[in-house]
């Protein structure tokens, strides 16, 4: 019986990326800088094994797959997203980027804007609870 390998889980977000296909890492370093440069602020972290951002509540995630890049939670159910995000292939509210076509930058951008208006929202509501 062979022996069972263990893959110890990345700590930082750069060994996530670095355990990526070249061809893959390069599209997550937009991602990332893309995000980052978005909502400065954000905490980035490892979560569930993949790279996370939490600004007041868990802002987005991302994920290398094997045909695209994920991005989750996409708003899929919001009007201002719906017909566009129509155009990527994604259940609920994940959207799936494909490894050969370019990260839509100003689709991310709106997509973190729009979760940190959610998180500020849900963060107010709290507080005046």
């Amino acid at each position: 019986m062979p022996a069972e390998i263990k893959v110890t889980p990345p700590k930082t977000v750069d060994e996530y990326i670095e355990r990526c296909p070249p061809k893959v890492q390069s599209l997550l370093r937009k991602l990332r800088k893309t995000i980052i440069a978005t909502a400065p602020d954000a905490e980035e972290k490892i979560s569930y094994q993949i790279a996370g951002y939490k600004y007041h509540g868990m802002l987005v995630y991302f994920a290398a797959h094997k045909n695209h890049i994920g991005l989750y939670p996409a708003p899929r159910k919001v009007k201002e997203f719906k017909k566009e995000l129509a155009d990527y292939k994604g259940p609920k509210s994940t959207v799936q980027f494909p490894l050969d076509k370019p990260i839509p930058v100003d689709l991310v951008v709106r997509i973190v804007k729009y979760r940190m208006e959610v998180n500020l929202e849900r963060q107010k509501k709290k507080s005046l609870r």
